[in-house]
């Protein structure tokens, strides 16, 4: 059964949409002929020639037909923190079920779920211009439900926030450099709605992490047939900041081509940007599933060990 958003909506409480979401990819995983990105939770090992059957976990057996040993380690030293963008313009949604926060607040859930269940050390951090919540990491079950509570409203707002607030990537980033104290992996989730001309700015306070000896995830949010396609049917629009409320007037199908060009340039310059400093940059279209963000997610914890 595909997961899509009309059934997550259905389902309560939020905790169990986290973990459907994130079951359901390990499932696919197990099917896919890519089994080697396998999910490498703290709580399993492969079965080698001598151990135990009576700790064999057969229900990953009956999935993946493959034979695993439920372990139970201590927790490991990795901390991480996921970063997510609330202001205004994540309101936005055309053609998708969810708005971008939606999405991204779903996708929180599924990486600190994942997470905990790796025994990793999770945070919370939620900004717009400036930062809302700042939730040490800890790694508890507790403590994972505890940072669902700050998660779920974002996951029910429709029709956009009553007080305009900006995107202030750069200023918090750097202020989170600052203030974490121990080297950890960064998850930023945000529609980096700002200028184009600070992407400098926005590089310097990606930098400013790793300076830090921090590892970097970051998690582009778009709704890809409005905002990177400008898919919309023939007519003349009014376009709408939700951040300023400034509007223009125009008619999407008389710019698209150059507009498509422009986007795709600009994602591919600030995604070779982000490589040459070592940061994981994954564009999200809020219209697909979460496969892609928690592929990208296990491969750096991979790589991280």
């Amino acid at each position: 059964m595909i997961l899509t958003p009309q059934i997550l909506n259905k389902i309560n409480p939020f905790e169990l949409r986290a973990r459907q979401i994130v079951e359901g990819f390990i499932t696919g995983l197990h099917r896919s002929p890519f089994y080697g990105f396998s999910v490498e939770f703290a709580e399993h090992r492969p079965y080698n020639r001598g151990d135990d059957l009576r700790h064999v976990d057969w229900k990953v057996y009956g999935k993946s037909e493959r034979y695993y040993i439920k372990q139970y380690e201590e927790e490991t030293n990795l901390r991480c923190h996921v970063v997510l963008d609330v202001s205004s313009s994540m309101h936005f949604k055309y053609h998708g079920e969810w708005t971008k926060l939606s999405y991204g607040a779903h996708l929180a859930a599924s990486l600190l779920y994942m997470m905990q269940r790796q025994r990793d050390a999770c945070g919370l951090v939620t900004f717009d211009q400036e930062i809302r919540e700042m939730i040490p990491a800890k790694s508890s079950l507790t403590h994972l439900r505890h940072l669902f509570t700050f998660l779920e409203p974002y996951t029910k707002q429709e029709g956009g926030p009553e007080v305009k607030r900006r995107t202030a990537s750069t200023q918090i980033l750097h202020e989170i450099a600052e203030r974490l104290e121990r080297r950890s992996l960064v998850i930023v989730i945000s529609d980096l709605f700002e200028n184009s001309d600070q992407r400098d700015e926005l590089l310097s306070s990606l930098k400013h992490l790793r300076h830090r000896k921090h590892e970097v995830i970051l998690f582009h949010m778009l709704e890809k047939r409005s905002e990177r396609e400008l898919d919309f049917p023939d007519g003349r629009y009014i376009f709408s900041d939700m951040e300023t409320g400034d509007e223009i007037d125009l008619i999407p199908s008389q710019i698209k081509k150059a507009y498509q060009e422009e986007v795709a340039a600009y994602t591919h310059q600030f995604k070779v940007a982000c490589r040459n400093v070592h940061i994981d940059y994954q564009e999200i279209d809020t219209g697909a599933s979460f496969d892609t963000a928690l592929l990208a997610y296990l491969n750096k914890r991979k790589r991280l060990g």
